[in-house]
């Protein structure tokens, strides 16, 4: 099953002629996931080819425009579409105030409902075969983190023990795949004989803004990727306390404590042009770690 993820921006505060503001887009299964939508995300969208179908759930860490002010080109773009399907934004506390304004502005003249929730520390929402958890993480203003968990998959099927204990080839294989025991010959034969545990979904972090702390290495735990800010390199670890932002070797550290498969730098300030500082720091403490760039996409693989 697919779980794509395309940086539409990766740039800190301010667009450079490299780097949009932030924005990710999460493919899951054809259904499109938006985390942020900092200036021109709709643009970026277009240019990755993207599309707007299916997109019905936006997701901002924090209202710093570079967050969050490409939501309302998109809406309006989104509208010039014809869109007819609603559209949910999730936000800290605060988000269902900015859209009143803009309505209350007369901007939105839409032929499709939009609905702002809040969330808090430890929320969560369920989708379609994964849920989006939140953490409220340490910035200047009310931040959140997200984590894409996808559901547990079934285990692995015995197929040879299936046919040994007398089971045909065809449907009942599927009953037992879901759980359900099958009767063959007047015996029971039950899931877990032929059915292995269950798996691990996959598990995606985004850490928005922020300063390390535990609320990103507890909601990191174990992770496929973490997605995490660095907005300086080690040699300006006191600008990134100033402005509650991270240095690279921090998310290296934040990525380590977690355990974490891979993790990729983004927020990237405009005086690093090619990253090549950042990279260097994150891998003194840990070592399977990238750069964003804008259009780059990834594709997160099953573990087993």
């Amino acid at each position: 099953m697919i779980l794509r993820i395309t940086f539409l921006g990766t740039s800190g505060t301010t667009p450079t002629v490299e780097r949009n503001p932030s924005a990710i887009l999460l493919n899951f299964r054809g259904e499109r996931i938006l985390f942020d939508c900092g200036e021109g995300t709709q643009r970026q969208m277009m240019r990755a080819k993207t599309g707007f179908r299916n997109l019905n759930n936006i997701f901002i860490t924090h209202f710093h425009t570079d967050h969050f002010i490409g939501l309302f080109g998109l809406i309006e773009t989104m509208s010039l579409n014809e869109r007819k399907d609603k559209l949910t934004i999730y936000t800290p506390r605060g988000g269902k105030k900015l859209i009143d304004v803009f309505n209350e502005m007369g901007y939105f003249r839409l032929d499709f409902e939009i609905e702002v929730i809040e969330l808090k520390n430890g929320d969560s929402v369920n989708g379609e075969g994964y849920r989006i958890e939140c953490a409220e993480v340490k910035h200047n203003i009310p931040c959140l983190a997200y984590a894409f968990v996808e559901k547990n998959r079934p285990g692995k099927f015995n197929r040879d023990r299936a046919i040994s204990l007398g089971i045909p080839p065809g449907p009942l294989f599927k009953k037992l795949q879901m759980g359900e025991p099958v009767i063959i010959d007047g015996k029971k034969i039950l899931p877990e004989e032929v059915v292995g545990p269950e798996r691990k979904g996959r598990k995606v972090v985004y850490s928005g803004d922020t300063r390390p702390c535990d609320a990103v290495v507890d909601l990191s735990r174990d992770a496929d990727l973490l997605i995490h800010e660095s907005a300086f390199g080690e040699d300006l670890r006191e600008r990134a306390i100033e402005t509650f932002h991270s240095t690279s070797l921090e998310a290296g550290e934040i990525a380590r404590k977690a355990n974490v498969k891979r993790l990729v730098l983004t927020h990237i300030s405009p005086r690093y042009d090619r990253g090549d500082v950042l990279i260097s720091d994150a891998k003194k403490v840990f070592p399977d770690v990238i750069v964003a760039e804008d259009l780059m996409t990834l594709d997160i693989k099953y573990r087993d």
